[in-house]
């Protein structure tokens, strides 16, 4: 069993990357694989809706000069993905948009079926619609959506500053328990009713 996790940040080692570095750590602790793609720095192209991916039938886009191919042949390797992005202006990235919009509709089969999830980092604001927007594409491809204790959120503005987001890193780690629960599941690997969850370790930010 595999997770594709997708950094959607344009710094490699960020908040993001801290976020779903704390869902790897705990996959792993459930013995389940994870790689970790970062989507870069450089411009990743808009779907311009030409549809050549449907004509040419190859199940990947004809623009492959970044890298959305790369990401569709991964996760042929791959039983779910989780993608995470900063937030700007309310949204995720506009690299990580661009990705699951052209990496969806030209190579949608690699998707269809395999449970998805997304991660949201934010300084304050914003954070909730930026987690939505990420999820909507997953839902029009027959993807299962995997949740949380809370919304999948962590906060922090410096460098590595989510680490720490303690209820935020709970929540990283419950989304990893509940897709390595899912993905066991689906194999028809034994295991309990329900996922066992931690302890919750509530955490606000009003400093006295």
């Amino acid at each position: 069993m595999k997770v594709l996790l997708i950094n959607g940040s344009p710094r490699k080692e960020g908040n993001t990357y801290t976020a779903l570095k704390e869902v790897a750590n705990q996959l792993n602790a459930h013995g389940v694989e994870s790689e970790m793609v970062w989507i870069g720095n450089k411009p990743v192209r808009g779907c311009i809706a030409c549809a050549m991916c449907r004509k040419k039938g190859e199940g990947k886009c004809v623009f492959d000069d970044d890298i959305c191919n790369v990401v569709i042949t991964k996760m042929s390797e791959c039983d779910a993905v989780i993608v995470g992005s900063p937030v700007y202006y309310g949204q995720p990235s506009g690299q990580l948009l661009c990705l699951q919009q052209r990496m969806l509709y030209a190579g949608g089969n690699q998707f269809k079926g395999k449970p998805a999830a997304a991660v949201a980092v934010c300084r304050r604001g914003g954070a909730t619609a930026a987690y939505q927007t990420m999820l909507m594409p997953f839902q029009m491809t027959n993807m299962p959506i995997v949740t949380s204790q809370y919304w999948n959120l962590a906060y922090g503005a410096s460098e590595g500053e989510s680490a720490n987001d303690i209820e935020g890193m709970q929540t990283m780690r419950t989304l990893a328990t509940n897709m390595a629960w899912l993905l066991k599941k689906i194999h028809g690997i034994p295991v309990t009713d329900v996922p066992e969850r931690e302890a919750w370790t509530p955490m606000n930010f009003i400093r006295q």
